[in-house]
């Protein structure tokens, strides 16, 4: 994985901080969440964003092997 270096405006980086201790990240991780979700929502623009989080959610529960099989009645 590559880094960069990259100026962000304090007053983003206060809310990043804010957010990223009540979420248990670190700061960077909580940008690189925003950014990974304004990305997601660019090339989707007609998805909400709770489908999105949603679909994230899946994601992460499959890749830890949380998945149940559906049953139909």
């Amino acid at each position: 994985m590559a880094t960069l270096s990259v100026r962000l405006d304090e007053e983003f980086v206060e809310r990043a901080s804010i957010m990223a201790k009540a979420l248990s990240r670190s700061t960077s991780k909580q940008v690189e969440h925003w950014a990974k979700i304004g990305e997601i929502m660019e090339d989707n623009p007609d998805l909400p964003y709770e489908f999105v989080k949603q679909a994230l959610i899946a994601k992460a529960e499959k890749e830890a092997g949380k998945l149940e099989a559906y049953e139909f009645d």
